[in-house]
């Protein structure tokens, strides 16, 4: 039985090439529970500002996301896979009928420093309603660079949105950075994203969500 904890401060909480914080700040941290046959669980949360900017809920600020799953390697290879399920949940007054949590099982296959996944929604994807099929895919890389501590990071992603006309919010994002180990299981990071997305459909307040996005971050993990 393992179980780790992560807390860390960003200029900006990027998911899947969108902004959720309209480029603010965000304080995220979570826990993990693993255990040696390979399942695991754990929870994580972020102050968000998206749903509030959209004014689709009153006061929402925080998104809580619980996951779980199984993975393992395969063989004695340097290959392994991983399956599971994760819920996010954003607590707050409703302006409208839909919800935006969000239900996603999904699959990865990884080798060493690669990794490949596809995210699978079941019902409405975050608040979008008849989006049950949406699929995210993504393949990333962590690559270290020999004992320097530095980690290069590089991510490109696919979201191809499923029901009639969510086509429209169609798009692929792409990510590039690197980490450094400080002592005492901190590290610092830096990241640049960038997506092709439609602007005018997911920055309504005019700010900028999705293109050259940028964030510095202090982690520690414990």
């Amino acid at each position: 039985h393992t179980v780790t904890g992560n807390v860390g401060i960003f200029s900006n909480y990027i998911f899947r090439g969108v902004s959720q914080t309209s480029e603010k700040p965000a304080v995220q941290g979570g826990f993990d529970y693993a255990h040696a046959s390979g399942f695991y669980a754990g929870a994580w949360g972020s102050n968000v500002s998206w749903l509030s900017d959209f004014t689709a809920y009153t006061g929402s600020s925080v998104e809580l996301d619980v996951y779980g799953g199984y993975k393992s390697t395969i063989g004695k290879s340097d290959f392994g896979y991983d399956v599971g399920a994760i819920y996010y949940y954003y607590p707050g007054d409703r302006n409208t009928s839909l919800s935006a949590d969000t239900t996603e099982v999904y699959g990865a296959l990884s080798w060493k420093w690669l990794t490949a996944k596809l995210s699978y929604v079941t019902g409405d994807y975050f608040g979008i309603a008849d989006a049950d099929g949406t699929m995210y895919f993504d393949v990333s890389a962590s690559y270290p660079i020999g004992k320097s501590g530095v980690t290069l990071l590089a991510h490109v992603g696919s979201l191809k949105m499923s029901g009639t006309g969510n086509d429209v919010l169609d798009y692929t994002d792409w990510k590039v950075g690197a980490t450094y180990a400080l002592p005492r299981d901190f590290i610092i990071g830096a990241v640049y994203s960038d997506a092709d997305a439609d602007e005018t459909l997911y920055s309504p307040t005019g700010e900028n969500w999705v293109s050259s996005q940028v964030a510095v971050y202090l982690q520690k993990t414990f």
